[in-house]
């Protein structure tokens, strides 16, 4: 989608972040957040060299103008990711709307309002490409996660389903 870094800051916490799309380098660092989850813990691995199913998955999300995965850097480390998908749609008379998923910050840094500033930054890029709608899943153990996004404006609205169409690994 795009390489410019834009800078996302925290009024409340006065830290600033560089919000970027994530390079392939950033794919050790990225699976590792992803991991580091009691969910996480059970689909991802991040041990080193990284399956090349995770490049794969990198390659196509970059190749798509309606892809962004995303890191967050604070003083020039990687700390968060999240991937957000742009999806046009009949409903809502030919809306588009974003996703967003994988959102991760490193957990030394949980609760510090880093989640806030990345989740306000993707909302301005649904806003950028005229999205009427963001969404988002949330496992169902994950209440803490529920309260966050509540705290942000988002509503409970649907039930979401998944079939799992085989095993991950």
């Amino acid at each position: 989608m795009t390489d410019t870094a834009l800078p996302a800051e925290s009024a409340k916490s006065g830290f600033q972040l560089m919000i970027r799309a994530a390079r392939a380098s950033d794919l050790p660092v990225i699976v590792q957040l992803l991991h580091d989850d009691h969910n996480g813990r059970l689909r991802e691995d991040p041990s080193e060299p990284l399956d090349p199913r995770y490049a794969a998955g990198f390659d196509v999300i970059a190749a798509s103008p309606d892809q962004l995965l995303a890191v967050a850097e604070r003083n020039g480390v990687v700390v968060g990711t999240m991937q957000l998908s742009f999806l046009p749609g009949i409903a809502f008379r030919g809306a588009w709307r974003m996703q967003i998923e994988s959102v991760r910050i490193a957990s030394s840094l949980r609760g510090q309002g880093l989640g806030a500033v990345m989740i306000d930054w993707a909302i301005e890029r649904a806003r950028e490409r005229d999205c009427k709608m963001v969404q988002l899943t949330s496992q169902l153990d994950r209440t803490d996660a529920h309260r966050f996004y509540e705290r942000l404006g988002f509503s409970r609205s649907h039930a979401g389903f998944k079939l799992r169409l085989g095993p991950a690994s």
